[in-house]
C-alpha cells in the first residue's frame, strides 16, 4: 500500500540536515520573500538550528514541511507545507515550491498538493484546507483551480512588490468527503 508521501513520482520526506544549503538558497532568494513573508536573509547556522529542532508532530507545531523529492533521481524539487493548523477548527493553509524553472509545469505540483491534500483531509481529518496567491500569480491560481479549490475573496493591495501593490488571493478547498457534523 501506498503512503499518503510517496507518489506515482514523487517521495514527500521531511527536511534533514542534508537539506540546509538548499534551504539556505531557497529562503535567501528575495523574490520568494513575499510568499514567506520574511524581510531578512536566513545565515546557514539559523537553518542549522531549524533543522535540528523542527518538531515533525504537526499538532505541536502547527506546521509541517515536506520536502519533495523526485523519486527515481531523488533530486529536491521543492517543498510542500501545511502552517496555521488549526485543529479545533480542523483547516491549515497549504503552499508549495517548486524552484527550478526545470521542474515547473510538469505536474509535479499537482503531484505534491494532491498528496498533501490526501493527508490532511483523511489521516487529519481536516475540514478545510487554503492558500492565498498574489492575483498575478497565474500558474499558481490555474494550479489551485485545476484542484477543486474554490476562490473565495480578495484582499485588496495586500503585497507590496517594487513599489506596487498586489490583491492576494484566496483560495479555499472543503472537504469533499463526508465527515459527521460536530454535536
Amino acid at each position: 500500500m501506498q503512503s499518503f508521501f510517496d507518489t506515482h513520482h514523487l517521495n514527500l520526506r521531511p527536511v534533514e540536515p542534508e537539506d540546509i544549503d538548499t534551504l539556505y538558497q531557497w529562503e535567501n532568494n528575495t523574490t520568494l520573500w513575499e510568499v514567506g513573508q520574511s524581510s531578512i536573509p536566513f545565515s546557514r547556522y539559523v537553518l542549522k538550528q531549524y533543522v535540528e529542532t523542527i518538531n515533525d508532530d504537526i499538532f505541536a507545531a502547527q506546521q509541517l514541511r515536506l520536502i519533495i523529492e523526485e523519486k527515481s533521481s531523488k533530486e529536491v524539487l521543492g517543498a510542500v507545507d501545511l502552517y496555521d493548523f488549526d485543529p479545533l477548527h480542523r483547516r491549515a493553509g497549504i503552499g508549495i515550491l517548486i524552484f527550478s524553472n526545470k521542474y515547473q509545469r510538469r505536474g509535479y505540483a499537482t503531484e505534491a498538493l494532491e498528496a498533501i491534500e490526501k493527508y490532511a483531509f483523511h489521516f487529519l481529518g481536516l475540514h478545510q484546507i487554503y492558500a492565498t496567491v498574489t492575483d498575478d500569480n497565474s500558474a499558481s491560481i490555474k494550479l489551485f483551480e485545476r484542484l477543486d479549490f474554490e476562490h473565495t475573496s480578495t484582499k485588496k493591495d495586500w503585497i507590496r512588490r517594487g513599489g506596487k501593490w498586489m490583491d492576494q488571493l484566496l483560495f479555499q478547498k472543503i472537504t469533499p468527503f463526508q465527515q459527521r457534523k460536530f454535536e
